[in-house]
Formats: structure tokens, sequence, C-alpha cells
């Protein structure tokens, strides 16, 4: 599932980080890297999405989470 989907305060792992060299290098290095913990803040129609990982708030827009694929966490 992408980022996007997941509701407010769920987790999910990311599994995969896609799009071109510039995107996956600054999503990695803001610390987005696949088998890493997020946790969803805010997740409002229209509106940057807002997730919890290592310990930093991090604001992504909808495009971005659009090559975020995540899978659940139970």
């Amino acid at each position: 599932m992408k980022l996007s989907e997941l509701k407010k305060e769920h987790s999910g792992v990311i599994t995969c980080v896609n799009g071109d060299s510039r995107f996956v290098s600054r999503i990695t290095s803001i610390g987005l890297t696949p088998g890493c913990k997020v946790t969803v803040v805010k997740n409002e129609k229209r509106r940057p999405l807002l997730v919890y990982s290592r310990d930093t708030m991090i604001a992504l827009n909808r495009n971005e989470c659009a090559d975020i694929e995540v899978e659940e966490a139970v």
C-alpha cells in the first residue's frame, strides 16, 4: 500500500521507495529507508502527510507519498 493510505495513528514499515535517483536519494537521506518504521501523525485530505520516524517528525506532500510503499505493522 502507499504511505498516504495509512490512517492516522497507524504504523507501517517501508518496503520500497520508487522514483528517480534524486527522489530516492532525498527520501533516504532524511531517514525513510526500506525496513524503517513510520507512524502517521496527521493524514488530512489535500494536506501534507505528517509522519513520525526515528525520533523525527517529517512532512511529505501527497505526490511523494505515492512513491513510498509500506506494509502495515501489526
